[in-house]
């Protein structure tokens, strides 16, 4: 349930901007009630893994938990396989987290047979070990239960008991599970890379991984804004394919189940949307209908990712966000919930307004 605490005054704009985010998508929740600023500093954008197990104690790997300010993880893992002298393949990470933020994230190190370095060598420029133990098996990407946000929003401008009304809106709601900016590269170029890519250009491995990703996200939120202006991202429409809270789980419900509205005011399941790939999604009339409106607008994307051997999938439309908390004190809104993995804080940011960047001058 939502929380307000040290609710102050900060100036209040007389009119608020239309729209949240870019100004072109649809809003679930309706107009903006604010602008501020993120990430100005990393300690503005806390990420903690919540990865749901504790390390076995014993095993071939170091498990370490580390904490990153404005660290990428690839590169942190590089600088941990070198300073253990292992294979970069031999660290293990559950998920990537933000450059731009202070992180607090699990590693693992194959070290078969050996002890580890001295935990005093380990020297990566803004990182510092919290805690050190053995496990049993590599960490897997994936293997996390959620993620732990606090974030602090600068600059504020917004009638305070509008974003109140919009805080305990997203904590009833939740808020749409759209893919962040993050997927889509600088200035959204993945995209245009994406094209290129399908068109026959040829990129090295791991960039025709992001690109592709890129292309399915993309495909993904425009499914997305179609169920948000049919007011159907978190309820179900004709042939509807749900997804189980918690889980990768789906399934097509019975005609006569009379269970499903109580089940999707519960957040017990949700609705989805397709991940594009080869073959025919799973759903079905009034669903089918947009998601394939939405592929046949951009057959390039569309043949190039059923091309590149991905087999049709699905995503939860709706994200819930739990143990949402926040306290407005003058300018600054600091907020604090938890997101299942695979989902992105921005979602919740999108729904209360238009953000400024602060780690990227000139935004």
């Amino acid at each position: 349930m939502a929380e307000r605490v040290d609710a102050g005054e900060f100036e209040a704009d007389a009119s608020p901007p239309a729209t949240a985010g870019d100004g072109t998508r649809p809003q679930a929740l309706g107009p903006a009630v604010l602008t501020g600023t993120i990430r100005s500093a990393p300690e503005d954008f806390v990420v903690e893994e919540m990865l749901g197990f504790e390390p076995t104690g014993q095993g071939e790997h170091l498990f370490l938990t580390l904490e990153k300010r404005g660290a990428n993880t690839v590169w942190v893992a590089q600088q941990l396989a070198r300073w253990a002298g292992v294979p970069e393949h031999a660290v293990g990470y559950a998920g990537l987290k933000d450059r731009h933020a202070l992180t607090r994230q699990a590693f693992t190190v194959h070290l078969p047979g050996r002890e580890a370095p001295a935990l005093e060598s380990l020297a990566i420029e803004g990182v510092a070990v919290l805690a050190a133990s053995r496990h049993a098996r590599k960490l897997p990407r994936g293997a996390l239960r959620g993620n732990r946000f606090r974030l602090r929003v600068r600059e504020v401008r917004g009638v305070p008991d509008a974003i109140a009304q919009r805080l305990t809106q997203i904590a009833a709601r939740g808020v749409p599970n759209r893919f962040g900016e993050q997927r889509f590269g600088r200035d959204g170029g993945n995209l245009g890379a994406a094209r290129e890519l399908f068109a026959g250009k040829r990129f090295a491995r791991e960039k025709r991984s992001i690109l592709i990703s890129s292309a399915r996200s993309e495909l993904f939120n425009r499914i997305l804004d179609e169920r948000i202006r049919q007011a159907a991202w978190d309820r179900a429409l004709p042939g509807e394919v749900f997804m189980l809270d918690g889980s990768h789980s789906v399934f097509v419900p019975q005609a006569d189940d009379e269970a499903l509205d109580a089940r999707l005011a519960a957040f017990d399941i949700h609705p989805t949307g397709a991940l594009w790939g080869a073959g025919e999604p799973r759903s079905s009339e009034a669903v089918r209908a947009i998601e394939d409106a939405v592929a046949a607008a951009d057959p390039q994307l569309a043949s190039g990712l059923a091309g590149a051997g991905l087999k049709q999938e699905r995503r939860a439309l709706r994200l819930p966000v739990r143990a949402l908390a926040w306290s407005i004190d003058g300018d600054v809104l600091s907020l604090a919930f938890e997101l299942p993995a695979g989902s992105y804080a921005t979602a919740v940011l999108d729904a209360l307004g238009a953000m400024r960047d602060g780690s990227r001058p000139g935004t």
